[in-house]
């Protein structure tokens, strides 16, 4: 559905507006600017200068970073741009940006600075809904620059009581957040969230309020106009989250009951009110519901902004009874003031959405972040389903921004339908070059709990899916195939440059070396087995199995076919690290072919004293020196990346003997950080941290 609400006395009709952010947030814009008939500009630094959202503006203008305001403001003008759209993150919720924006005569796409300033400091948002009558959860603040000492803060989380949930009063998105569960860590937490909270919000005030054990995170979708009409478009049920951070969201929330949604929606537009709200914005909330059924919901924040999963309310929302709302459309013409073109008994809600977001992040590794180049990219398409996308082939996912690529949503007829279509989608979501959560999601989404709808914040902690089948012997044949099929069909195929035993009059075992990150190398052997594209194939002890593999036209994908079936995967290689990469139904694996001597060697397995970065990061800490003596566990570096700090252990116990970063360096993944060397306990007499035994 298409909204045209009456224009207003005094409404502007916007010609040309610029866009604040980057990526599938900056996309999503400027698809709905371009059907209004509005020119759309972008921004882009010198990492995103060949950005899809930077070649799919009318006007590109380069800044040296999205947060420098002035630039950006004096860029709007020139380009002749009536307005400022600033997406989510970056400058959405910066107050002075927005104060600037009007001042400067730009219409700011949001809402006013005073309701950002008011719902932008937790602690204040907190004050101002609880005096409008919206239940808040019990808990204790500091005042801005003036931190709590430490007896304080113990004295006062005593009053309260564990466990309690600290989390920073600037910023959002699950920065600096931790749970606390008794008091011997309560210093040391608190520590830790102020500087997460500094580094990333620039104020290190924290919140802390009483931790729900296994509450749902529901948030409603508000609207309001300048004219004093204020509504809500339903809720979504965002709990699925891990480190606080949203991973798959969907509407309605399978939770509440009509009545409940109503009520909770009365409350959300009591917390916009509260504020003087206008625009799009989300009233989030915190959910249990009680034995008898009974629902009981606490304010937990309010984002003045589009929020990431709004997709999924413009699915499943309905005005007068056609399934379909714009919200950036919305938010576009109550910014020029016109009035919301309808009423709170004018909309409805129509079948379920759901929405996966595809991060830059291994799952199997405690949702280490990752990235690389994308060398190979195949985003699904088909009815009742929507991908909104911020990367292409050909570009490269960096640590530089937020680990999120893209979001899938489907929608369904009933929550069922949106499930299934979504793992389908999940299925035929093909990225190569960089390890996402692509098949992770789909082990989530068929967990028993996610199926019925059980929810709750700490399921992915506390109730993770199953882990990943060990696909990787099937994928081992298949890389030898395909690097067989490189020896047999390439254009520099040379048979009697292969060491590998071959001999004329008869087929030999060619031998391929495979390893994949994080596991040790293993040996397959090939041999031809008559007809071309025919092949016997031996891994480890097992009797040799007939296989046929072939390349299709295109080279990007390879066919393997055993008495199983067949299986085809999509292939495609890293120039810079040697790497062949094989998608199959959402997972993705990196495989480095290495020399077969090596294989050969006894002490190939041994751990050889290298310690690397398991991401690509900024080291932020070096707490050991050369000559240092460490236990097994001592941390040895810090690594941030994607504003997550990764603290990489010592695999044993030893003494430090190289030691090749500093606080500063840029590092990329498997990067050396420290050698450490086993020491024979005969030799010295140990001084170590450990306890005598």
């Amino acid at each position: 559905m298409t909204t045209t609400p009456r224009r207003s006395p005094g409404t502007r009709v916007p010609t040309r507006v610029l866009v604040a952010n980057r990526g599938e947030i900056a996309l999503r814009v400027m698809r709905t600017l371009r059907r209004m008939g509005i020119s759309p500009a972008a921004l882009y630094t010198d990492a995103d200068a060949d950005a899809p959202h930077t070649l799919a503006a009318d006007v590109a203008l380069r800044v040296e970073h999205y947060l420098d305001a002035e630039k950006i403001l004096a860029l709007a003008m020139d380009c002749g741009a009536t307005g400022v759209h600033p997406g989510y993150g970056f400058l959405s919720e910066n107050a002075d940006f927005a104060r600037a924006c009007t001042d400067a005569g730009l219409v700011f796409i949001g809402p006013p600075a005073s309701a950002i300033e008011a719902m932008g400091d937790k602690i204040r948002a907190k004050d101002t809904v609880a005096a409008a009558g919206v239940p808040v959860l019990g808990g204790f603040t500091e005042k801005p620059g003036q931190p709590l000492g430490d007896d304080e803060l113990l004295r006062a989380a005593e009053e309260t009581g564990y466990p309690l949930l600290i989390k920073p009063s600037a910023g959002g998105g699950g920065k600096g957040m931790r749970a606390v569960h008794a008091a011997d860590t309560l210093l040391a937490d608190a520590a830790a969230a102020r500087r997460e909270a500094l580094a990333s919000f620039g104020d290190a005030t924290l919140l802390v309020e009483r931790l729900v054990q296994r509450p749902r995170h529901i948030e409603v979708q508000v609207m309001a106009d300048a004219h004093g009409n204020v509504l809500h478009l339903g809720e979504r049920e965002c709990s699925l989250q891990r480190r606080h951070q949203k991973v798959v969201e969907e509407a309605p929330s399978p939770l509440l009951t009509e009545a409940q949604r109503q009520v909770m929606g009365e409350a959300a537009v009591a917390a916009a009110r509260s504020c003087g709200y206008v625009g799009a914005g989300t009233v989030e909330f915190i959910a249990q519901t009680g034995p008898d059924g009974e629902l009981s919901f606490s304010f937990l924040e309010m984002n003045t902004r589009l929020q990431v999963e709004h997709p999924v309310t413009e699915e499943v929302v309905a005005v007068r009874g056609e399934r379909g709302v714009d919200l950036v459309e919305l938010q576009v013409r109550v910014a020029y003031g016109a009035e919301l073109p309808f009423t709170q008994s004018d909309v409805s809600w129509v079948g379920h959405a759901v929405e996966s977001r595809i991060y830059a992040e291994d799952a199997d590794r405690g949702f280490l972040p990752s990235g690389g180049p994308i060398l190979y990219l195949d985003e699904p398409s088909g009815p009742h389903l929507r991908v909104d996308s911020g990367i292409a082939q050909g570009g490269a996912v960096t640590s530089d921004f937020d680990p999120m690529l893209a979001k899938v949503i489907t929608w369904g007829q009933n929550r069922a339908e949106a499930l299934n279509r979504m793992d389908a989608a999940l299925a035929s979501y093909t990225l190569l070059g960089c390890v996402t959560n692509t098949a992770y999601l789909r082990r989530l989404l068929r967990h028993p709990r996610v199926v019925d709808g059980d929810l709750s914040t700490d399921l992915i902690a506390s109730d993770p899916p199953g882990p990943a089948p060990d696909r990787l012997p099937t994928v081992y044949v298949a890389a030898a195939l395909d690097h067989q099929l490189d020896l047999e069909t390439g254009p520099n195929a040379d048979r009697f440059a292969v060491p590998d035993g071959w001999r004329m009059g008869g087929p030999a075992w060619t031998l391929w070396r495979l390893r994949a990150p994080g596991h040790d190398a293993v040996i397959v052997r090939v041999r031809r087995d008559g007809e071309p594209g025919r092949y016997l194939v031996k891994s480890d002890e097992g009797e040799p199995q007939a296989f046929r593999a072939r390349r299709h036209a295109d080279d990007t994908r390879l066919t393997i076919t055993d008495d199983q079936g067949a299986l085809t995967y999509t292939r495609a290689d890293d120039p810079d690290t040697a790497h062949r990469w094989l998608g199959l139904d959402g997972s993705a694996w990196s495989l480095h072919e290495e020399p077969v001597t090596a294989a050969l060697r006894e002490d190939d397995a041994a751990f050889d004293g290298t310690v690397r970065s398991p991401m690509p990061g900024t080291v932020l800490d070096v707490p050991v020196q050369i000559g240092q003596r460490v236990d097994a566990g001592t941390t040895l570096v810090v690594v941030e990346a994607m504003k997550m700090e990764h603290s990489v252990p010592s695999p044993i116990d030893g003494t430090v003997t190289t030691v090749a970063v500093r606080p500063g360096s840029s590092v990329p993944m498997d990067a050396v950080l420290v050698t450490v060397e086993t020491e024979n306990p005969a030799d010295t007499p140990s001084t170590s941290t450990k306890e005598q035994r």
